[in-house]
């Protein structure tokens, strides 16, 4: 049987939130909410998955950042790099992408907002690997509707509670997506 469902797409922005249909296969994807860091046609698309922590602290990880918070899994590409969303416009190099949220920027700046007790989960989200598409491969995935594109609101992404992410940007979308986000993990037990 084939449960997919047409979701009809917009054009990806920086800044979008990607979200996997319900009943994907791909476990690395199960229910992920990704955060579209850059995006370009021809060059592919980098994102961080921002509802899959990890059984990690970051301070396992990174010695040199004291936050009793998970790592997130970011996503099934080169796990063994470090990336981080924030709140911090003032980050040198940090790369806005709206709503307030910035990607990336000078790590020894982000390190002194943790030696300064400024650093926090609700300010700042550290993710080991990403979710990479290369040039025409995300297209390819939207026409079989394996994602819905949002432009939701970012402000609150670093707030919610991560398990609730996916729901909750489904059910704001409204519409034909409000249905979706109630839909059973195992179409079985629909």
């Amino acid at each position: 049987m084939d449960f997919t469902i047409n979701f009809g797409q917009r054009p990806i922005e920086n800044g979008d939130l990607l979200l996997s249909e319900p009943y994907m296969k791909d476990r690395n994807f199960e229910r992920a909410v990704i955060l579209i860091c850059e995006h370009d046609e021809q060059k592919g698309s980098f994102g961080l998955i921002l509802n899959k922590p990890s059984m990690v602290t970051i301070e396992e990880v990174e010695s040199r950042l004291a936050i009793d918070s998970p790592i997130y899994v970011g996503g099934p590409v080169e796990q063994d790099t470090l990336h981080y969303i924030h709140k911090f416009k003032d980050i040198t190099n940090a790369v806005p992408l709206k709503d307030g949220i910035y990607w990336g920027g000078d790590y020894e700046e982000i390190q002194e907002l943790n030696t300064n007790g400024i650093l926090n989960e609700s300010n700042c989200r550290f993710f080991m690997g990403y979710a990479g598409w290369e040039n025409q491969q995300l297209r390819g995935e939207l026409k079989e509707d394996s994602w819905v594109v949002s432009n939701a609101r970012l402000n609150h992404i670093l707030d919610e509670p991560v398990d609730e992410i996916w729901k909750n940007t489904l059910i704001e979308m409204g519409g034909k997506y409000k249905v979706f986000a109630n839909a059973a993990k195992n179409i079985r037990m629909n």
